[in-house]
């Protein structure tokens, strides 16, 4: 436990250093862990590029005040710091343009492992685009999968606000500021909302204030959490277009709702959709356009859990008999019906956090669905037609 404590610190550090990431990423590459970096010296930091301000940082000058904000933060429940030497570091992320050193999550870090979608758009949009917001955000909760998005007025707050209607674990916010600041600052319940029933992430430390040039950076980080980018409703010059770019530059699938030719709001909408955007009408034709991402996101989350070529899983549409005894037994506990956590603990004897990691595998694999914290076996992937029906109607 020391000598994790001292690594968490020592990634601090790195952080706060500031400046290019790219030298601070390759001294994580070569020495492993944090302290190993902190202890290589500033010959060892030099000679992968670091400046001289950044090394003077790395030293302690003008950083004390804020590590110490960061370590207190840190010290409370539920706030983690997942650097780029970390297992825990999301597989999706890592393969982005630009990847941040280091994620500061304020709520379940599990989440970034989820097969997520991001919705973007205006910050003053109609009625009818909130409302489409909604009907997204709404479905894809219902269904499963994570909605991410940047807890902006408008769309932002829409999407966030259908998704925690929907339960728990349904939702991550992506910050320009630190994990504890709300912005805008009329979004601070809204901010704990997301901190207690999803998670609030973050490239900078706690106690950062909003800065202009944070924001069109952390749409990187927002598209490279989710298989795809759902734009709503967006202007020619929306933020919300630089996601969609940043996205589908990394090979991700980007989707636009259209509106009407009247309405200034849609225009960056169909402007995606003349540049090879997805125009999409409904939730099923996200979830279809993504199955092929889900399949790679699964094949990096068995080689996280250790499972990579193992061949313990069934693809879908296979019968189980191919799993390995775990998830067999695992299988067996699960029925027709929703089954919670506390039943399948009971009936395998396995952990939570055992279970927790096999569900999600068999969830991207297309044996397991969950809802509302409660799983049980399905056929087909990601999602039944009969949840999307049931979230639409609702």
């Amino acid at each position: 436990m020391a000598h994790a404590q001292e690594d968490l610190i020592a990634l601090a550090r790195l952080v706060l250093a500031g400046g290019p990431v790219l030298p601070r990423r390759r001294l994580l590459e070569r020495h492993a862990a944090p302290a190993l970096v902190l202890a290589a010296g500033a010959g060892a930091w030099r000679a992968e590029g670091l400046d001289a301000t950044q090394i003077a940082r790395l030293q302690g000058g003008d950083t004390e005040g804020a590590l110490a904000r960061t370590r207190h933060w840190l010290e409370e429940p539920g706030h983690h710091l997942i650097g780029w030497h970390d297992a825990d570091y999301p597989a999706q992320l890592r393969a982005m343009p630009s990847p941040p050193l280091a994620l500061f999550v304020d709520g379940d870090p599990t989440l970034l492992w989820r097969p997520a979608v991001a919705i973007v758009g205006s910050r003053s949009p109609t009625s009818g685009g909130r409302d489409n917001a909604h009907y997204f955000a709404r479905a894809f909760a219902s269904a499963g999968i994570v909605v991410v998005s940047g807890m902006a007025r408008g769309i932002d707050a829409a999407a966030h606000e259908a998704a925690l209607a929907a339960g728990s674990g349904t939702t991550v916010a992506v910050v320009g500021t630190g994990p504890d600041i709300a912005y805008p600052p009329a979004h601070d319940r809204l901010r704990d909302r997301l901190a207690m029933q999803g998670a609030v992430v973050s490239e900078h430390p706690p106690g950062t204030p909003a800065v202009r040039s944070h924001f069109p950076a952390r749409n990187r980080i927002l598209a490279g959490l989710a298989l795809g980018t759902l734009v709503v409703e967006a202007a020619e010059q929306s933020g919300a277009l630089i996601t969609a770019r940043q996205a589908g530059e990394a090979g991700r699938e980007v989707f636009a709702v259209p509106g009407s030719i009247h309405n200034p709001r849609a225009r960056g909408c169909h402007r995606l959709i003349r540049d090879g955007a997805a125009l999409v009408e409904d939730p099923r034709e996200v979830v279809d356009g993504l199955a092929h991402l889900a399949a790679d996101l699964a094949d990096a989350l068995r080689a996280r859990l250790g499972e990579a070529g193992s061949g313990a899983i069934a693809g879908p549409g296979e019968t189980p008999q191919r799993l390995d005894p775990d998830y067999q037994r695992l299988w067996e506990a699960l029925g027709h019906d929703p089954t919670g956590m506390d039943q399948l603990v009971s009936r395998t004897r396995l952990t939570a956090a055992e279970l927790s990691s096999m569900l999600l595998v068999m969830e991207l694999d297309g044996l397991v669905t969950a809802e509302h914290g409660r799983y049980q076996r399905k056929t087909g992937f990601f999602t039944s037609t009969a949840s999307l029906t049931q979230a639409e109607g609702q």
